[in-house]
């Protein structure tokens, strides 16, 4: 597949000047009360442009394989003159091969960004040392971004690029803002990328891999071996949760894949899904009420 072979280009060092994200930003401030509102849209302008017009590769990107994403900072509180605290929401997404269906490869959810920002003030990553949390946040949101994309198209594609996320994290630590260390807890910027980059959560790379090139991406000229090679991928995920069972991974991937997995399997040539069902309802039970919606 072309957008594969682009991808593994990287490793060999090809100069571009293209840039890789066609990324949708939002401020979120209906809930903060600050009568200076401008602020927030001169924040999102600077953040579209941080993370649009950068680049971040050496991969050369046509518009139409630019990766489709969201990223929403909802502001929620204000302590003091220039310093906000909020949450913020990821969705990554990228076209399924020889198809109109776009995929979510991510949904994520940091619930503890804090950060400031003085309006106009550039937003410059020094990789080296710490300058903004901000900066640090977005940076780290941008590699991890490339990184799933790359692990839909390659096994453990995305390593060099989880690795750059590494180095944020370590950078970010020198700022002492919460979400970069590892007793920050466990749904967190650093548990992401720690885990992500463990060998103990190789499986989960591979189901990532396996469930999009080999599942979806065949889901066209191969509907019923597309749709067992997802099934597959996904029971493979057992693996991993008898090791880890209230792993973090898991957790995302089913936030993300939840719905795809229910629409996937409702429909077209059928295939023995039993052994599907019973996995599914013993990693993540929560989702019982979807999973029954799955016809064996």
């Amino acid at each position: 597949m072309f957008k594969y072979l682009v991808l593994l280009l990287l490793l060999f060092g090809v100069k571009t000047n293209a840039q890789e994200l066609n990324c949708v930003v939002k401020i979120n401030d209906a809930e903060i009360g600050v009568s200076n509102k401008q602020v927030f849209r001169t924040m999102e302008s600077a953040i579209f442009e941080y993370i649009n017009n950068t680049k971040w590769t050496n991969i050369a990107y046509q518009e139409h394989e630019k990766i489709n994403c969201s990223l929403t900072i909802n502001i929620l509180d204000n302590p003091s003159t220039n310093q906000y605290k909020g949450s913020l929401q990821l969705q990554v997404s990228r076209p399924v091969y020889n198809s109109t269906y776009t995929t979510s490869v991510l949904n994520f959810n940091d619930n503890d960004v804090s950060f400031s920002y003085e309006e106009y003030q550039p937003l410059v990553y020094n990789e080296n040392n710490f300058d903004s949390n901000l900066v640090s946040i977005l940076t780290f949101y941008v590699y991890t971004i490339l990184g799933f994309e790359a692990d839909t198209f390659g096994y453990k594609g995305g390593e060099e690029f989880y690795k750059l996320a590494e180095n944020v994290v370590n950078v970010a630590q020198q700022g002492g803002a919460t979400g970069w260390k590892k007793i920050d807890g466990n749904n967190t910027r650093y548990a992401l990328n720690e885990n992500l980059l463990s060998p103990v959560y190789e499986q989960y790379r591979k189901t990532l891999y396996e469930y999009h090139l080999h599942g979806l991406d065949r889901l066209v000229d191969d509907k019923r071996g597309g749709k067992e090679n997802i099934a597959q991928s996904i029971v493979d995920l057992q693996k991993l949760y008898n090791d880890r069972p209230n792993t973090f991974l898991i957790r995302v991937f089913m936030d993300t894949k939840s719905d795809e997995i229910v629409d996937v399997f409702s429909d077209g040539p059928k295939i023995n899904i039993t052994e599907l069902r019973d996995v599914l309802s013993r990693i993540f039970p929560s989702f019982d009420s979807k999973w029954s919606d799955i016809k064996i």
